[in-house]
């Protein structure tokens, strides 16, 4: 199939890989120049695990393609996803102004049937305001006045996590279409029956309920995060210890086990900005969803729990302290920093007179796009700790799970580690001499 892909960031540049991967003919198209002379290039401006391979043989093979282009992409493609940035607004709602103003442009293009597609996370309603949007722009046939071709438009969220995009793009635990078109959901099916050969479902319903699917499964994933980050809060008070509370709770089948991991909040481009949209969405209908609300504040709290532990352990002396940073990313296996724990630690600290050597596999080039030389960016794990008054952890890169503890001895001032992610062992810790702070464990 011919398809165009509008937006080249994480969902747009997995999206077009993966259906050109299964043989379609694809075209990105994006507004950045740079952008897309870097892909022409063969580059790829995002880190996602095993993108780059698919990437790089679809090119070659000539099933991938960029350009900046619209109108080229629009009138050779038939399926027109929209993977438009929504940025959250002041107010936390979804800003739809890309998303609306690439419909109508695409509304002046339409030469034949086309099903233009919602892949960007969007509030209920949305496909309504892509099809007004795009109607208002269809030109006349010049020849008898009749507008010009045929087009439905659908909702169809994603549901990638940063870090295995291309897994759960390949083999989807379902795929949701939301379409009242017969003939749009027969197109659909055939396009994505490959990705199914599992068995996996896909679930065909209306537009307004494909799009708060999408809400609500980033909302109670938030929600869970949180829940569990409240108990290792409790754990903290009680002397329990949330490693035993999660194990005895996820064993229970109509909870599970994942998303039951305590640590220093959520962050990244989803669960933040989605987590936001649908309690703003909530009242615009007069609803008000208190849970979500609490969800927002606990989290934003839990950001700087790690920094109130350093904090209470130097007795809020902190000012000329050197800390080191291990992992800036929100989460492994990505180069992400969108509302990363560690900008708050950073910014925390710094607040306080301390200095802070970082290292992150991925982020490093991130974070010097954000916060510039505020930092220092070290070489790898043990030139952060070189010096340092402790170690804190805001991401579980793998690297970080069997270091050499002997080696971070030797070059820190003390043995003192703040573990936001509950990577080590306490009593094991305690064993090889660290003062160690985790989430919801007694201290070592």
């Amino acid at each position: 199939m011919k398809i165009a892909v509008i937006g080249t960031g994480y969902v747009g540049l997995v999206t077009g890989t993966c259906f050109a991967e299964m043989g379609n003919h694809v075209i990105c198209v994006d507004i950045d120049e740079k952008k897309i002379q870097f892909l022409l290039n063969g580059k790829l401006p995002i880190y996602e695990p095993h993108l780059d391979i698919l990437f790089e043989r679809n090119a070659r093979q000539g099933r991938l393609h960029f350009t900046t282009n619209l109108s080229e992409a629009v009138e050779n493609s038939q399926i027109i996803f929209l993977a438009l940035p929504t940025p959250p607004g002041a107010d936390g709602s979804a800003d739809l102004s890309a998303v609306l103003k690439v419909a109508g442009q695409i509304g002046s293009l339409i030469n034949e049937y086309k099903i233009i597609i919602n892949k960007s996370t969007v509030p209920v309603g949305t496909a309504e305001k892509v099809r007004d949007a795009v109607l208002k722009s269809i030109k006349p046939v010049a020849s008898g006045g009749e507008r010009g071709g045929d087009f439905d438009v659908v909702s169809n969220p994603e549901f990638l996590r940063e870090g295995f995009a291309v897994d759960d793009f390949m083999k989807p635990d379902r795929v949701v279409i939301g379409t009242k078109s017969e003939r749009a959901g027969k197109i659909l099916s055939d396009l994505y029956a490959p990705f199914l050969r599992q068995g996996n479902p896909i679930y065909f319903m209306d537009e307004r309920s494909a799009e708060l699917t999408k809400y609500a499964a980033n909302a109670f994933l938030a929600t869970k995060i949180t829940f569990m980050n409240e108990i290792a809060n409790l754990c903290e008070r009680t002397g329990a210890n949330v490693d035993m509370v999660r194990i005895g709770i996820g064993s229970d089948s109509r909870i599970g086990k994942r998303f039951l991991f305590a640590g220093i909040g959520y962050g990244g481009s989803c669960f933040p900005k989605d987590v936001k949209a649908l309690v703003q969405t909530s009242r615009e209908y007069e609803y008000d969803f208190e849970i979500l609300s609490s969800v927002i504040s606990i989290n934003d709290r839990q950001k700087l729990l790690l920094f109130e532990k350093v904090k209470s352990y130097f007795k809020n002396q902190l000012k000329n302290k050197k800390f080191a940073l291990w992992g800036l990313s929100f989460k492994p296996d990505t180069d992400d920093i969108r509302e990363a724990p560690s900008l708050y630690l950073i910014e925390a600290l710094l607040a306080s007179g301390a200095s802070v050597a970082a290292f992150d596999p991925e982020a490093m080039n991130n974070m010097k796009n954000s916060v510039g030389d505020k930092i220092r960016y070290a070489s790898d794990p043990y030139n952060a700790l070189d010096g340092a008054d402790a170690l804190l952890i805001a991401t579980e890169w793998s690297l970080f799970r069997t270091p050499e503890f002997d080696r971070m001895k030797k070059v820190m001032k003390a043995p003192l580690v703040f573990d936001g992610r509950n990577l080590y062992d306490p009593l094991r810790m305690k064993e090889l001499g660290f003062h160690y702070e985790s989430i919801g464990r007694p201290v070592s």
